[in-house]
């Protein structure tokens, strides 16, 4: 009995004190799935902490899973070639800044919530973020992101659009 009261209270202390956001010198990796209309893919980003409350980071994505008419050239009704997804269409790449102000709305210091901007291949955008830590080293964490101004304002094709809409991030979250 007394090693399982010892083993759950090894437990409950290593919960406690993983820490979301410690700020200067922090290092985040994430890696997690990329949600969007017509594609699916994956997500990878990098924080590290420049002050108590704010970080800079790189976010990149890539469009795996796309529907049949992207992934080839089609020929429209009025005679016009729709041209497929290419790898620039599918890949985008963010530079990034955060205010992490989990340890401000004083929720659990296991959580941290991240408003930011970010500055993209395809567009000037913002992002809503938050990550909950479940040990020292390992968390989740969702992201939703929202372009607010494109670089391309024309009419955008289907493939043009892709990481040029709003976008969902969901996945796994270190300390490093």
């Amino acid at each position: 009995m007394k090693k399982l009261v010892l083993i759950a209270a090894l437990i409950a202390f290593s919960f406690g004190h993983s820490q979301a956001f410690i700020g200067e010198g922090d290092n985040k990796f994430q890696v997690g799935a990329n949600i969007q209309d017509n594609g699916t893919g994956v997500n990878i980003s990098y924080d590290y902490g420049i002050g108590a409350n704010m970080s800079i980071g790189l976010s990149t994505s890539y469009a795996l899973g796309i529907p049949e008419e992207l992934k080839n050239d089609i020929e429209l009704n009025d005679g016009t070639t729709q041209d497929k997804a290419s790898f620039i269409d599918r890949y985008d790449l963010k530079a990034r800044f955060n205010a992490n102000i989990g340890n401000i709305l004083n929720i659990d210091e296991n959580f941290d919530f991240y408003p930011g901007l970010n500055l993209g291949l395809k567009n000037f955008g913002a992002h809503l973020g938050a990550r909950y830590f479940f040990s020292e080293g390992f968390g989740l964490y969702t992201e939703l992101n929202l372009p607010i101004a494109k670089y391309n304002t024309d009419h955008l094709s289907p493939a043009e659009k892709l990481h040029n809409q709003f976008t969902v991030n969901i996945g796994a979250s270190f300390n490093i």
